[in-house]
Formats: structure tokens, sequence, C-alpha cells
């Protein structure tokens, strides 16, 4: 098995990594980088691997930087299975238009931008049709339920607690070692979170690659961080003030109305009038409901009362746009519960431009804040930040609550690492900022006698090679030279067209479609000699 990090390597976002067994190709997760303008420039980035060349992709959750660029690899030719469990199936049913809606909405405003400017007109990532064209390509599995994308690989999705549907991946295949295991953890879950239960013990692994967000520090406990949102919600009650908290629209706004409810049930909040300025939370609310399966027995105890853990007394939904922009002239206090949660799109911006310079609000982060984003910007104590083009003074309370937060802390991570059974012989550390993710391998090292190793991009890892019965002796000297040369060919080839697309090819698109058609010939000239020589095959 060779698996190639593509994304979520020293990074949190564009989660992808290319696997590929004997001359089968998969991916694991396919997401969208996040964060700033070198996050745009890696989403457009051709990708290093021919889309109709994959088979199948395992899709651990729902989250855009997990899934976000599904529309894209379809619109290039992918053409196998999307697996993934059925709410999440549900969840990238409304997430991924939405996300094509939001790339519409900034190109159009960035063609508007260049137009002023005389410069070409920009295309969209993708759109809201492609998104929906990428629908019939997903086939939901059960939890705990193994199941064969193909021969020689069997495969079973278990909890991992982060969000509704979410997913560590176990993987099953044979080499000529035997059986090996691989296990992908997706993201994993902060045990005791509201709705969700919590992540399921791992089993028997060979290899892991394991999550690092929050691998360097501990969560507040639960109780403390409601507390002190009750506090919030206090002061804004007397003041008067606005309370504006940036949330995910899935899970993060879910978990936010059920600790909402809690408090004000147990009387240690004002049932101050809440607004969810979210049409996809509100979907995603909806598609709650359907799926009491992920729920906890909590939140399954809750609902068997009659009560509803995700409705206050005073909620509201502000579905259109015109209702949204209402909320700007409302007089506090009020909560707006809005997304997206880094702040870097949607309705939240137009709230924040209107609310972030009056002493009296407030702004609750109650998840993790990308670099290069807004978020980022008020958690790092930005006195000024530019929204729309506008600079804005911060002058709102900005409270970080990180009991909220999806994601298990460096505890968590090591308690379920400590649970797989014998323990793994080798320890990939993705998925967080690389001096997180740095810290996070040392203390693995520390801990566990595995081999441990952070990623970089691009980078290709070798485990267990296949088992070929064709094949059993070990490549001669001059075909392992030759897969050494097919594979720095490769990434040269990246490297070029990477700055093809950088150069502004406007007065000659002509040689722009000559060069590319001649660097896609020698990518697939590349492809094939890896294949030959790593497959056995002649020629």
């Amino acid at each position: 098995m060779r698996i190639t990090c593509i994304g979520g390597v020293r990074t949190v976002t564009g989660t992808c990594f290319l696997c590929r067994h004997g001359r089968i190709s998969f991916l694991v997760d396919c997401g969208m980088f996040q964060g700033g303008r070198d996050a745009e420039k890696r989403n457009r980035a051709r990708f290093p691997f021919d889309p109709a060349g994959i088979s199948a992709v395992l899709l651990t959750h729902a989250h855009i930087d997990h899934s976000g660029l599904l529309p894209r690899l379809v619109k290039e030719g992918f053409r196998g299975k999307i697996y993934a469990t059925a709410a999440t199936v549900d969840l990238c049913g409304i997430m991924l238009p939405d996300s094509g809606h939001i790339q519409q909405m900034e190109a159009e405003w960035q063609t508007r931008k260049n137009q002023r400017l005389g410069q070409r007109p920009v295309e969209p990532l993708y759109t809201v049709e492609d998104a929906q064209r990428t629908e019939p390509f997903f086939e939901p599995v059960r939890y705990e339920e193994p199941f064969q994308p193909f021969e020689g690989l069997t495969c079973c999705f278990r909890d991992a607690g982060h969000i509704l549907g979410s997913a560590f991946l176990e993987i099953a295949f044979q080499s000529g070692q035997g059986e090996k295991r691989i296990l992908f953890s997706g993201d994993l879950g902060h045990p005791g979170q509201f709705i969700v239960r919590d992540p399921s013990p791992p089993g028997r692994a060979d290899f892991v690659f394991i999550e690092s967000t929050y691998g360097n520090r501990c969560h507040r406990p639960m109780d403390e961080t409601l507390e002190e949102l009750a506090q919030i919600l206090q002061e804004a009650a007397r003041t008067g003030g606005k309370v504006i908290i940036p949330a995910f629209a899935v899970e993060r706004t879910q978990e936010l109305l059920h600790a909402l409810h809690k408090l004000q049930a147990e009387g240690r909040a004002p049932a101050l009038p809440t607004w969810v300025d979210s049409p996809l939370a509100i979907s995603a609310t909806d598609i709650f409901r359907k799926h009491p399966e992920c729920f906890d027995e909590e939140t399954l105890a809750l609902l068997a009362t009659g009560e509803n853990p995700l409705e206050t007394a005073s909620l509201r939904f502000a579905r259109t746009a015109e209702e949204s922009q209402a909320l700007n002239e409302m007089e506090g206090p009020l909560i707006v519960i809005s997304a997206s949660g880094m702040c870097d799109a949607g309705r939240i911006k137009h709230h924040l431009k209107h609310n972030l310079w009056k002493p009296g609000n407030h702004v609750v982060i109650i998840g993790y804040q990308a670099k290069g984003t807004l978020g980022r910007e008020l958690v790092d104590g930005a006195q000024k930040v530019r929204i729309f083009r506008e600079d804005v003074s911060v002058k709102a309370k900005i409270h970080t609550l990180g009991g909220f937060s999806a994601h298990a802390d460096q505890p968590g991570l090591l308690d379920w690492i400590g649970r797989i059974p014998n323990g793994p012989s080798r320890l990939f550390v993705v998925h967080g900022e690389e001096p997180i993710s740095m810290e996070f391998a040392s203390k693995l090292k520390e801990r566990f006698a595995s081999a441990v190793e952070v990623p970089s991009p691009l980078e290709e890892i070798r485990l267990a090679e296949p088992a070929y019965p064709e094949r059993a002796a070990p490549l001669p000297e001059r075909d392992r030279a030759l897969q050494e040369s097919a594979r720095q060919l490769l990434n040269r080839l990246q490297a070029l067209s990477d700055r093809i697309a950088e150069k502004d090819w406007e007065s000659d698109p002509v040689q722009r479609h000559h060069v590319e058609k001649q660097l896609r010939k020698l990518r697939r000239y590349a492809e094939k000699l890896e294949r030959a020589v790593s497959g056995g095959a002649s020629g």
C-alpha cells in the first residue's frame, strides 16, 4: 500500500490521502483548504492524480475541509463511488451545494472587481449544479458493518464522535506479509459532547493516521464552559448587548442550541431572543432529527420524554437575506448564531461588520480558527480587522470557549491510541498545524514504542507491499531506480503545473492549451511508468 498525503498534513484543512494498492487507486477524504489566498491557490491547483483513475472515495465526515473538493473531483472525471455513513451522505447533500453557492458568489464579486480594473473574469471553483451532480455517486454504509469497495480491500466505518455521521476508518488488506490494517482517525470527537456519542474504541491496527488539531492542549471542562457562557448571557441581559456567535452550521450550532436549552431549563441563563441566521444550519438541524441512531443516551432520554433539546423558549430562524439584514437593526439583548464558524464566509461577516465596533457587544468563539481566517485574527487579539474591504475596529468583548470543541484534546487522543490492541507499528500525525503536530508526535514517542512520523505535503508513504503472486522476488535495483525516477518526475510535473496555473495566459490562450496538453501527456507517461515498475508489468 502506498499513501500520498495530498492535504491535511502540517495544516488542519484540505484533508485528502491518495491510496494505491496494486492497480487500484482510492481516496480517503477530498477536502477543501481554508484560510486566505494560499488556500484558494491550493484549491485551484491541478489534482496530483487523474480523477478518472480514482476507483472510490472513503469519506470520514461531511465537514468541508474533508469533503469540499468532491464536486471538483466529479467535474474533472471521477466516476467511482463515494462511501460514507447515511448521516454524512444527507449532510453532504446540503453542505456541498451551499459551498458551490459560496464559490459562485465569490467568483461573481471578484469578476465585478476585475472588470472595473480591465482584468479577466473569474470562474468559480465549482457551482451549485456541480455539487448536485456529485450526489448520485454517494453510497451510504452502516456503522460497524464491513464492506468491500473492491476486491482485496475490506473497510469499516466506526463512530468517531465528532459530528453527526462522523467516522474513523479501518482498512484491511492482504500484503506479502499477510493481512495488514490501516486506521484513519478522521476527526476524533471530544468525549462528553452533547447530542452525539463518544468515539468508539479502535480495533487492531498496524498503521495509524491520527489527527492532531488539539494535540498540544487540554480542553476546559464542559461545566466551566457552560458557566462562562451563562455569565456572558447574564451580562448581555443587564447591558442590552448583542451576543454574536460564529458557529459551524453542522454540529456546533445544534450543540450550542442544546447548551442554551440546558442553561435556560436550569435557570442559569436568561431566555434571550435567539436567532439562528444560517439557512444551512436550519437544514442541518432538520437532518439531525432524522438520525437518532447517532445520538448519545442522554439525548435519546430527553427525546423520550417529549422534550426537544434543540429548541429554546425564544428560538427564531432567519431564513431570508432580508430577515438576516433586519437583525443588524434590532436592539439587544439578543443572541445571533451564524455561519461560518471561522468567520471567513457567509452571513457572520455581515454581523461582525455591524457589531464588532460597539463596546457593549460580545463575540463568542466556540470552535477552531485556522490560520488566515478572520476568526483567528479575533482570537489572536486583533484591534482592527478588514471585512468587505473596510477596516472595522474591534471594541466588542471577544470570548473563547474551549469546552465546545468537537475535537479530542491531547489526553483524549492519547487515551484513544492507547486502546489499540498491541499498539500500531507506525503512527503518522496529520491534521494539525505544523508546530502542534510536531509537539504531539514528541508526546507519542514518549508514550508509545511505535515509530512516529509527521508527513509532509505530497509525501508518499510506503506501507506493506501488496501480495503479488506473479512476483515473489523483490524489485531489481534497476527497477527501483526507474520507480524513483518516475516518482521524482511526477513531483516535478506537479510543481510545473502549479507554475503554469499562476502564469497570466490572457494574451496567448492557444499557447496555454498547447502547454497544458503536453503536460498531461508527460503526466500520463510518468504514471504509466511508475505503475508498470511497481506492479511488475512489462514495458
